[in-house]
């Protein structure tokens, strides 16, 4: 596998921002827990879209709740931001 000097140069600022000037076993762990979370962000934008795509379908916020994991209080918030 190989990488393009751009994708190195985004890799290393990256884990540079969440490193925030720590070495050793502390600055690898902040590097996993801010990628990490980044990461769980994006998924989380990606489940709420699906989530606002399958209520416009007909899915129920029941089922949604159900499917998701999330409680119906916090499903019914996301579809009413698609409105």
């Amino acid at each position: 596998m190989s990488y393009s000097e751009a994708e190195v140069f985004d890799a290393t600022a990256a884990m540079d921002k969440h490193r925030i000037g720590v070495g050793g076993e502390v600055g690898a762990a902040l590097v996993v827990v801010g990628l990490s979370a980044k990461r769980a962000a994006k998924e989380a934008q990606i489940r709420d879209d699906m989530i606002r795509v399958a209520h416009r379908a007909g899915a129920s916020v029941r089922q949604l709740a159900e499917a998701s994991g999330l409680g119906r209080k916090a499903v019914t918030a996301i579809v009413s931001e698609d409105a």
